[in-house]
């Protein structure tokens, strides 16, 4: 298995991520012709900095490999959420309760403070050791309202191997980027030429 690469591969946002944070998130591991992957988490430093691209964590919240770890483990879940709902398969029960336990690890309802001078204000605590659970939490909360919501039925796999990439359908388009369906036309073309030869 060869390493993986450290940049960038190049490619554009899949279709959806640009409204749906999870779907960034489960496209942040790409398989690239050749055996390649890109891991966009590989390492702490590119996790905080995916993090704060997406506005989930600032520049300088210090990601420890835990941290990058729990990320990279959520992902994994989602991507296998994704895969059961794209196939129309039974999701794992451990990737269900991922995305739960991710949910609920947060307050969902701004905390009654009191400051002794303004008095009492609601607000939602954000301490630095909680950072990565409210990334966590606001990811799981987007793919649960991508699965369950009215884009559910758009989800959909590349379909040019070896692409691991996840998008959301627009009318016939099934490929997350355009290298992809020229690499799929061009496999299907040399397909028909050796087959009639």
């Amino acid at each position: 298995m060869k390493e993986p690469v450290t940049e960038k591969p190049g490619l554009p946002p899949a279709q959806g991520e640009d409204e749906h944070l999870s779907l960034a998130l489960a496209n942040s591991a790409t398989a690239l012709p050749g055996g390649l992957t890109v891991d966009l988490l590989g390492t702490p430093a590119q996790a905080n900095q995916w993090l704060t691209e997406r506005g989930l964590a600032p520049v300088d919240a210090g990601m420890r490999e835990l941290c990058a770890t729990q990320l990279r483990s959520l992902r994994e879940q989602i991507r296998s959420l994704f895969a059961s709902r794209s196939e129309g398969l039974p999701a794992l029960p451990a990737a269900v309760r991922a995305v739960n336990d991710a949910m609920t690890r947060v307050p969902t309802a701004p905390l009654l403070q009191w400051d002794d001078r303004t008095g009492p204000y609601r607000s939602t605590p954000h301490p630095t050791t909680a950072l990565l659970d409210h990334a966590l939490a606001t990811l799981a909360a987007d793919a649960a309202d991508l699965l369950t919501g009215p884009d559910a039925d758009r989800l959909t796999a590349c379909g040019s191997a070896p692409c691991n990439r996840y998008l959301l359908r627009h009318g016939r388009r099934h490929w997350c980027s355009t290298r992809c369906g020229d690499r799929a036309r061009a496999a299907r073309a040399y397909a028909r030429r050796t087959t009639s030869a």
